[in-house]
């Protein structure tokens, strides 16, 4: 379920990168879940071609998936089957973060590779021709670049930073069909029957993994007449003939051909092992954050989920070998590792013969949350208020006002005043005790509901982030003037407003990177 404000930030990230058509199509979707095409046509009033044409962009640009279920006819009726389109929340708040994406392949892959994924970044997907086409015109060195665009895409791929596009519209049997072959097939498949109807059409439209990051070589008389055909597109129809083609043919031989888009979730797989690891660096040592990152490395390709809660187990001589090719690694030795390994909170192996460790990183991701709500609690509340709830944060369970009060060393008026306001605010639950003796007696309990208070914190952090890209839209929207203007035209009191502007600017991004780090943590970690 999505939380108000980030519903909210969604929309206005549609709006902000395609117009307030698609924004209405986007907020009708993630508002009222999974809907028909008549469904969205009726709940927002436009009209069904207008309606056609904002669907075909959202799924283009990935942050809306289409699915086919099939209904069982009446009697004597032939069944039918019925298309409906959910709304991808995570993929569109993915925009916020698409800088530090494109960061992640320049470090690693080059500029080469930073071109093409920002290629794809812009207009969703595209084909292995069209990126080859883009290539050619952007380093206009004609035909002789179509093969450094092939490796340089080859390897975005290897990395898994591209994968192949999703089925455009899966067919979902019906629920009754899919219970009687549950039955026949055992508890495994009664397993799957617990996923909704939303997860089952993202499983169904996933490409097979042996499918998923395969690349087939394309014939360069394809290319030739992919260039044409963009060369004959004129300037200004470019980007919408490439939204509303979802199903690109290859020019040559009239077949479909395979469309390609980033790979979100290896790009927040890294973000999540950057994150466990600088928070290791920071609460434990350095020695600890090296191990860490050099176990994270050799297990991230055999990651089956992004959500892991164990690193995959690796021996002791692999880490070995991973850690001496890092920066800081080279002087460790294995005493020194396996002493890092434990300050992890891993358990020695009961034989050395198999000597494997694997990281708790659901440990490490809780206490980086726990820390960050700390941090809000202290600046909005106070250093009396942050001992309190740090206290109940260790305690997790009950503990009473007075308990509270002496653990702390704040006066229990005081301490009573704070704890209703974090109540108040959402930070704490209260449970009032009534206590039946010679005199009746009430006791206040306070606890942290980790739970509720991430989802809390997270639609907090929706709103913040949303009242930052508004800030930023109007102090542009302001100047808007000054940057129509040649740069060799702002002197004097004109180019002081535009160095106000940008350094406003810049210290409003770079607050809201450091705010969707946060988000990352709370929502995607």
């Amino acid at each position: 379920m999505v939380s108000p404000h980030g519903i909210k930030l969604a929309v206005y990230l549609i709006s902000s990168y395609f117009g307030e058509l698609n924004a209405k199509v986007c907020d009708c979707l993630l508002r009222r879940g999974t809907q028909t095409l008549h469904q969205v046509v009726s709940s927002t009033e436009l009209s069904r071609k207008n309606v056609k044409n904002c669907l075909l962009v959202l799924i283009h640009h990935n942050c809306v998936q289409a699915f086919a279920i099939r209904q069982p006819g009446g009697f004597g009726e032939e069944a039918k089957i019925i298309t409906q389109y959910m709304a991808l929340f995570d993929n569109i708040i993915h925009k916020l973060r698409f800088p530090k994406f494109i960061e992640i392949v320049s470090e690693e892959l080059g500029k080469e590779c930073e071109e093409i994924l920002e290629w794809l970044l812009q207009h969703g997907r595209l084909s292995l021709s069209q990126i080859i086409v883009k290539y050619k015109q952007a380093s206009k060195q004609g035909d002789s670049s179509a093969d450094a665009a092939q490796d340089s895409f080859n390897r975005l791929v290897n990395a898994r930073f591209v994968e192949r596009c999703p089925a455009p519209d899966p067919l979902l049997e019906p629920p009754a069909a899919e219970e009687t072959a549950a039955k026949k097939r055992g508890a495994k498949s009664a397993k799957i029957q617990a996923q909704t109807m939303e997860q089952q059409a993202l499983a169904a439209a996933a490409p097979m993994e042996s499918m998923r990051f395969l690349v087939e070589n394309i014939w360069n008389d394809s290319v030739e007449k992919a260039d044409k055909r963009t060369t004959d597109v004129k300037c200004g129809m470019k980007r919408k003939q490439e939204d509303l083609e979802s199903n690109t043919k290859d020019p040559a031989t009239g077949e479909k051909e395979v469309l390609w888009r980033a790979n979100f979730e290896e790009f927040i797989r890294r973000l999540r092992h950057k994150a466990c690891v600088a928070n290791v660096k920071v609460r434990v040592n350095n020695d600890a954050a090296i191990v860490l990152a050099a176990t994270l490395e050799l297990s991230r390709h055999s990651e089956t989920k992004l959500r892991i809660d164990n690193s995959v187990p690796q021996s002791i001589n692999a880490i070995y070998d991973e850690v001496i090719k890092r920066e800081g690694g080279l002087g460790m030795d294995l005493e020194r590792i396996r002493a890092s390994l434990d300050d992890l909170g891993c358990e020695a192996p009961l034989m050395e013969i198999d000597e494997t460790y694997s990281v708790d990183l659901k440990n490490i991701i809780e206490q980086a949350r726990i820390e960050e709500v700390e941090s809000i609690v202290l600046k909005r509340y106070g250093r009396e208020a942050y001992r309190m709830f740090r206290l109940l944060s260790k305690a997790d369970r009950l503990v009473e006002t007075d308990k509270i009060s002496d653990t702390t060393f704040v006066e229990k008026k005081d301490a009573v005043k704070i704890l209703f306001k974090l109540w108040k605010d959402d930070y704490l639950e209260m449970k009032k005790v009534i206590a039946r003796a010679a005199k009746q007696s009430e006791f206040i309990l306070w606890k942290i509901n980790k739970q509720s208070l991430w989802e809390h914190i997270l639609d907090e952090m929706y709103h913040a982030a949303l009242n930052l890209r508004l800030r930023i839209t109007h102090e542009k929207e302001q100047e808007k003037e000054i940057l129509q203007m040649p740069k060799d035209k702002l002197v004097g009191e004109l180019g002081n407003k535009y160095m106000r502007l940008r350094k406003v600017c810049i210290v409003l991004e770079s607050s809201l990177m450091n705010l969707d780090d946060s988000l990352m943590l709370f929502h995607d970690f």
